[in-house]
């Protein structure tokens, strides 16, 4: 038996057939592929939009369990996206999972995806097998959302171990206070 909290089982079976999903890609050839990977494993999307506006507008009106958004649109990346997303106060769809897709991706740009909020980055092009992996680890995962400045979305820590090592930040406050510090005789 599992409490509210607890991560699940690995053996846990999922039935997909009944969440709500929405896509969001400016490209149909994308779109349609990526539909039709999740309609592999009982998924049909119920909104399949090609603009970050057109989402927006879906997503103030009724209540979605999966996003899937590419990175780079011309209306609203899907960083803005998912950044208004996370921030707009929309119970339960702020918080609901968000696996972005990019075809071509930086550190910065893997930066900017983690820091609006996302769950997941999966790099095109994808196996149905990798999607269908990402999908079950975000439902797997149990981080809590937090809001620190303005970031608002999943712990971004993905590691939930102590460190047996020496504090290195504390060194480095103590060495920040000292040399901010001027002697008043």
């Amino acid at each position: 038996m599992t409490t509210l909290g607890d991560s699940l089982r690995e053996s846990a079976v999922f039935n997909l057939g009944g969440a709500v999903t929405m896509i969001v890609d400016d490209s149909p050839f994308s779109l349609t592929l990526t539909a039709n990977a999740l309609a592999g494993f009982g998924i049909r999307p119920a909104f399949t939009v090609g603009s970050g506006g057109d989402a927006k507008r879906i997503l103030q009106e009724k209540p979605v369990d999966l996003l899937v958004v590419d990175t780079d649109m011309p209306d609203i990346d899907g960083f803005e996206l998912v950044r208004w997303l996370r921030r707009s106060g929309l119970n339960p769809n702020a918080f609901s999972p968000v696996i972005m897709t990019a075809s071509h991706i930086r550190r910065g740009r893997l930066n900017q995806a983690r820091d609006c909020g996302a769950n997941f980055l999966v790099t095109k092009p994808f196996s149905a097998a990798m999607l269908l992996e990402r999908i079950l680890w975000v439902a797997r995962d149990n981080r809590p959302f937090l809001e620190v400045g303005d970031y608002f979305g999943p712990d971004r820590r993905f590691r939930d171990e102590q460190w047996d090592g020496p504090e290195r930040r504390a060194d480095r406050m103590g060495a920040t206070k000292a040399s901010n510090t001027v002697e008043i005789a």
